[in-house]
């Protein structure tokens, strides 16, 4: 099995997010990464080279070969923050709540984090990282 790309750094968080060249998308980042530090009480890590992430879940592959990936993070990507977390009881109740968004490839998709209730993307988060982490079969 090849090494897993996405593990916890030393990498900076303040630093990735300083290097995003769009200034609306920067200040949205760093929204977020308090959003999510408020959320989940932890501090933000970056994971792999694009996703700030919070807390750490592990986890087992079929091969019994263990493996961590964070609860709940988010990486600023081309055309949308994705969101990582997993469904719990009350997402559904929740996502017909936040306002303008998507699900592709197993992520939340936000273009803008004023596209959103931020009141409710803050219980998403929180309900989420109580519930102990993502599937790794279907991370959102």
């Amino acid at each position: 099995m090849a090494k897993r790309k996405t593990n916890q750094t030393d990498a900076s968080v303040n630093d990735f997010i300083d290097s995003i060249e769009d200034e609306s998308k920067r200040k949205d980042c760093r929204a977020i990464a308090t959003l999510m530090a408020d959320a989940t009480g932890e501090p933000p890590k970056m994971w792999g080279t694009s996703i700030v992430g919070f807390g750490k879940h592990h986890y087992q592959y079929a091969n019994g070969k263990p493996a961590e990936i964070c609860k709940v993070g988010f990486a600023p990507r081309a055309r949308s923050f994705a969101f990582y977390f997993p469904k719990y009881a009350e997402h559904a109740s929740l996502i017909r709540k936040l306002g303008k968004h998507k699900y592709s490839g197993g992520c939340l998709h936000v273009t803008r984090l004023s596209d959103v209730d931020v009141g409710v993307l803050a219980r998403m988060i929180e309900r989420a990282f109580r519930t102990g982490g993502p599937d790794v079969a279907d991370p959102a």
